[in-house]
Order: structure tokens, then sequence, then C-alpha cells
């Protein structure tokens, strides 16, 4: 009885995720930016605890690997698509792209669908036992949730374009599936040595959060696709 039972507490985890993730999707839809931003992060903690637990109990499923992509994708890829689905429904249209104004909203979610192709691209890529190639959904979700929200007073005005919001989209979209090879948090030891751009990424971090706030968590993320850029020939 109790070996069963700890084979559902990391898919019970991951169902809170998936929870997280559509009521965040439902708060980007409505435009409230800080919620959506709020429910992404406690998808993000729900994501680590359930494969933290499942290495801990050693219960890895077939069933909990394709939950944790379904839960994935929603949180992480459709949730951020809402957030950006929403804003350029808001966003100024110069005169010049006014026809089109009503369908560009939509390009928003080729997030979902890149996400959608990161996560299957992952659960068959031998290569991101310790390491990710391409950037990871949890990334690219949390980066669109505090631009959005953190920004989103300039992001409306007429100083910001909507292209570059598409442009953003196009780009991020390759990254998620790029064969660039991006550092991961684990931790295996304390030394410098082991973990030198861990520790290099996480001391720049804590300035960017101080002096950007929320917008802070997008720079992060900026930081860490750059990081990875200059150190990729080390790995």
């Amino acid at each position: 009885m109790a070996n069963a039972l700890k084979n559902y507490i990391p898919n019970a985890i991951t169902c809170l995720n998936l929870f997280s993730g559509c009521i965040a999707s439902v708060m980007a839809f409505e435009a409230r930016y800080d919620l959506a931003l709020t429910f992404i992060i406690l998808s993000a903690v729900f994501d680590f605890f359930d494969g933290m637990l499942a290495r801990t109990l050693n219960a890895h499923s077939p069933i909990g690997k394709d939950l944790d992509s379904l839960a994935d994708d929603i949180s992480f890829g459709v949730a951020p698509s809402f957030v950006i689905f929403s804003l350029l429904k808001e966003m100024h249209y110069p005169a010049n792209i006014e026809v089109i104004a009503p369908y560009l909203p939509y390009a928003a979610f080729l997030i979902s669908v890149f996400s959608g192709l990161r996560l299957a691209k992952f659960n068959n890529d031998t290569r991101q036992t310790s390491s990710f190639i391409g950037l990871p959904v949890p990334a690219n979700a949390l980066f669109w949730g505090a631009l959005i929200y953190g920004a989103h007073d300039f992001l409306v005005s007429e100083s910001c374009h909507p292209v570059y919001i598409l442009l953003l989209v196009m780009l991020f979209s390759w990254l998620l599936v790029s064969e660039i090879p991006m550092f991961s948090l684990k931790f295996k030891s304390l030394s410098w040595k082991d973990n030198k751009i861990s520790f290099i990424f996480l001391i720049v971090c804590i300035p960017l959060l101080i002096f950007l706030g929320v917008s802070g968590f997008a720079a992060i993320i900026l930081w860490y696709i750059i990081l990875s850029l200059f150190t990729r020939k080390n790995r």
C-alpha cells in the first residue's frame, strides 16, 4: 500500500502544476498579468518538486512522464502565449498596419507550438541529462510573464512597435528548439571549480532583481541565454 501510494505523489504535484497553469492562462487571457506571472511561478515550483520527488521516491513512470509534458506545455507554453496574446490586443498599432492588427495577436501561439516541440524533443534526447539543449520552457515562460507585467506601460505605449514583440516571439520560438547548449543549475557540490558558471550566473542575478524589480526576472533569462552562449565551448 505504501509503495503504491508513493508512486502517486509526484503525479499529484504534476497535477498541481497543470492546475496552476490553467489558472495562469485564464488570468493572462483577462490581462491580469500580475496573477498570470504568479501562477506561472507557482507552476515552476511544482514542476521542480515533482521531478525531485520522483527521483527521491524512485517513482518514475511512463504516465508521469507524459503527464509532466502535458502540464508543462499548458503552464509554460499556453499560459505565456495568452500573456503575449493579451498584450498584442492592447498594443498601439500604427496606421500602416491597422488592417492586419486583428490577426497579429494570434502569432503569440507560436510559443505554445514550439514549447510542445521542445518538450517532445527533451523527452527523447539522451544528451539532456545534466544540461539543456535549447531554452527550457519554464525559463521562456518566466521571461514573457515578467517582461509583460514589469514593462507593461512601456509596451502598450506608442514608443513600442508591435513588430518588436513579434520578432521576440520568433526569436524565442527558435531558441526553444535550437541546438544551443544551456547550463543547468543542478549543484552536485558547493565547490567553485565544479559550479563556476552557476555561481557567476547567480551573483549577477542579485543586482538585476534589486534594480529592475519584476522586470529583473526577464533580464535574468536574457543573462542566462547570453552566459550559455559564451560558455558553450567549454562544455
